[in-house]
């Protein structure tokens, strides 16, 4: 599988909202496959939208599983996903391989009830909280055409230049 070209701000494609996925065929299995190599091959990623591979279906990878301490589901490919609670709010640092020299400080739900479906349509049903939940959240907002950029508590005061990429 190919490694695919990630966009990165301001590429106006970014803000693009995506189509839900309506068909489970081996195309989308071929892109989910694509997809999961340029996560892995971005430096650190533990997660991986669709559109920024400039594919604009609702389609994501979230893998936490490398986290010391984190509670979590495995490997998770979530289509169609939507979070239908949520609880509780938590300021993090967040960084995107769509926004390679900064990371910033954000506010997301504590935890999170998500429902979604599998790479061959099955429905899923998660409760997540922590990073796990953050994470979801941050590949979510992707889909709706949104970057962490535009969740900044303060452009002045929570955007920080990225030293090293970890």
């Amino acid at each position: 599988m190919p490694v695919l070209e990630i966009l990165t701000y301001p590429d106006e494609r970014l803000r693009q909202v995506s189509s839900p996925v309506e068909r489970f065929d081996g195309t989308l299995q071929s892109r989910i496959d694509a997809l999961e190599q340029t996560r892995l091959a971005g430096p650190g990623a533990v997660g991986i939208a669709a559109p920024q591979v400039g594919w604009f279906e609702r389609v994501l990878i979230v893998d936490v599983s490398g986290r010391k301490k984190t509670t979590h589901h495995g490997h998770l490919v979530l289509i169609n996903p939507e979070i239908s609670e949520w609880e509780g709010f938590a300021m993090g640092r967040e960084g995107c391989l769509s926004v390679p020299d900064y990371t910033g400080n954000v506010v997301r739900a504590e935890r999170i009830h998500l429902e979604a479906f599998d790479r061959h349509g099955n429905p899923l049903s998660f409760d997540m909280e922590g990073f796990e939940a953050r994470a979801v959240q941050h590949e979510l907002d992707h889909l709706d055409g949104l970057l962490f950029l535009d969740r900044l508590v303060s452009r002045r005061q929570d955007l920080f230049q990225r030293k090293v990429y970890k």
